[in-house]
C-alpha cells in the first residue's frame, strides 16, 4: 500500500503547511520542498489523480457487481487531489516555490485553466439537485462534485500566485496563459458570473471558507477573498509591460476586457485601490487601437505530464478500473481496520481542531473556551 503511505505523507504535509502559515512559520517547509525538488512531484501527482477522476472513477461507478464494504478508500483518492491543491495554494505564495516548479509550471497552468473553465461553466447557483436518498455510487459522485467546486476555487488562488511572478516566468508560460488559454477573457467570465455567489429566495449567498452562507444586506458590496483573487490576477496579466507586449488585443479580446468597466465601481475601488490603475488602462484601451504583438520566433515548450499519462494508458482504462476494484478498493476486514487506525492517526481530533477556522465556544455563555468535557469530548466550557 505504498500509495496510501504517500497519501498520508501528503496529508500531513498539508496540515503542517496550514498550521505553519497560521503562525507565520512556513519558511522551513518551503525550503525543504525546494531543496528536495518536490514541487514537480506534487504537480505530477495532482494531474495523475485528476486523470483518475476523469477516466477510472466513472467506470467504477458504472460497475454493477462492485459493492464494496466501505467506500472510504475511494473517497481518499478523491480527497487526494484536494489535499495537494490545498498544499500548493499554501506554499505558492513564495517566489522560490514557483521557480522550483521549473517546466512543470506549464502543466500546472493547464490544470488551473481546466478547473477555471469548469468553474465558469457552472450554473448560477453553483449547486446541483440530487435525490433525497443516495446510494453509494451516487453519494460518491455527489461528494466528487462538491469537492470539484472547492478544488477549482483553490486552483484560482494558485493561478493568481503564478501571475504574481510574471516577470520571472519562462516565456512559454506567459504565452500559454495569454494566448493559448486566453486567461484574461476567462477571468472576465468569472467576474461576470461569479460562481461563488448566488441569490436564493431573495437572499444573497456567498461561498467562503468551505461553506455557503447568507450575506447581510450591509455586506453585499463587500469584496470576498475570491473576488480579490480574480481582480489581482487580472491586474498582473493586463498591467505587466511584458504581458501587454505579448497579448493579442484583437476586437474580441478588447470587447471582453471592456466589460470590466461596469464592475469597477467606486465601492470596489475603495476596497482594492490598485484597481485605479485598471480603470486607467481600460479607459486608454477603449479609445486606442493597441499595437499588434511582435511575432518573435520562439521555440515553445509544451506541458508533458497530462499527454504522457493519457498516451501510456490509452485503451486500458476499464482494465485498470477492474484491477483496482480487485486489488485496492475491496479490502478485507483486517485491512480496513488497519487503514482505519492509520487514518485515525493522520486525522487526529487535536489536529482537526487546530485546523478549524473558528475557535471552540463555551456551551453556556458563548465566549471562547479552553476546556473540553472529559466525558463526551464534544462540548466546551470556559471554566470548570
Amino acid at each position: 500500500r505504498r500509495w496510501l503511505r504517500q497519501h498520508d505523507c501528503v496529508e500531513k504535509l498539508n496540515m503542517h503547511a496550514i498550521l505553519s502559515a497560521s503562525t507565520g512559520q512556513e519558511q522551513l517547509l518551503t525550503e525543504l520542498l525546494v531543496t528536495y525538488a518536490k514541487v514537480p512531484v506534487l504537480i505530477g501527482e495532482l494531474i495523475s489523480v485528476e486523470i483518475w477522476k476523469h477516466k477510472i472513477f466513472p467506470v467504477l461507478c458504472r460497475l454493477e457487481d462492485f459493492k464494496p464494504r466501505s467506500t472510504f478508500p475511494i473517497y481518499v483518492v478523491l480527497h487526494h487531489e484536494a489535499s495537494i491543491i490545498n498544499l500548493l495554494e499554501t506554499v505558492f505564495f513564495y517566489k522560490e516555490i514557483c521557480e522550483s516548479a521549473e517546466d512543470s509550471i506549464l502543466d500546472l497552468i493547464d490544470y488551473c485553466h481546466r478547473k477555471l473553465t469548469l468553474l465558469a461553466g457552472r450554473s448560477a447557483n453553483g449547486q446541483t439537485v440530487t435525490p433525497a436518498v443516495l446510494v453509494p455510487p451516487q453519494e460518491l459522485q455527489k461528494q466528487a462534485e462538491t469537492m470539484e467546486f472547492e478544488i477549482s476555487l483553490k486552483a484560482l488562488s494558485v493561478l493568481r500566485f503564478i501571475t504574481d511572478q510574471v516577470e520571472s516566468l519562462p516565456l512559454s508560460a506567459l504565452t500559454r496563459m495569454l494566448n493559448t488559454h486566453n486567461l484574461p477573457c476567462l477571468l472576465v467570465e468569472l467576474v461576470e458570473h461569479c460562481p461563488w455567489s448566488c441569490r436564493k429566495a431573495g437572499k444573497l449567498k456567498k461561498f467562503e471558507n468551505g461553506v455557503w452562507h447568507v450575506v447581510p444586506p450591509e455586506d453585499e458590496v463587500k469584496m470576498t477573498k475570491l473576488d480579490g483573487q480574480v481582480w489581482l490576477a487580472l491586474l498582473n496579466l493586463l498591467l505587466s509591460p511584458e504581458c501587454q507586449r505579448k497579448y493579442h488585443f484583437d476586437g474580441f479580446n478588447k470587447s471582453q476586457l471592456l466589460k470590466l468597466r461596469a464592475f469597477l465601481t467606486d465601492v470596489l475601488v475603495d476596497q482594492l485601490p490598485n484597481l485605479v490603475e485598471m480603470q486607467r488602462f481600460l479607459s486608454h484601451l477603449a479609445v486606442t487601437e493597441p499595437a499588434s504583438p511582435k511575432k518573435d520566433l520562439v521555440l515553445e515548450q509544451v506541458p508533458v505530464i497530462w499527454d504522457h499519462i493519457l498516451k501510456k494508458n490509452a485503451g486500458k482504462w476499464e482494465a485498470i478500473a477492474k484491477h483496482q476494484v480487485k486489488r485496492v478498493f475491496s479490502p478485507t476486514e483486517e485491512e480496513l481496520k488497519l487503514q482505519a487506525c492509520r487514518w485515525a492517526q493522520t486525522y487526529s481530533l487535536d489536529m482537526m481542531e487546530a485546523l478549524a477556522p473558528d475557535k471552540p465556544r463555551c456551551r453556556v455563555c458563548g465566549v471562547e473556551a479552553a476546556k473540553r468535557c472529559s466525558r463526551c469530548r464534544n462540548e466546551w466550557y470556559c471554566t470548570r
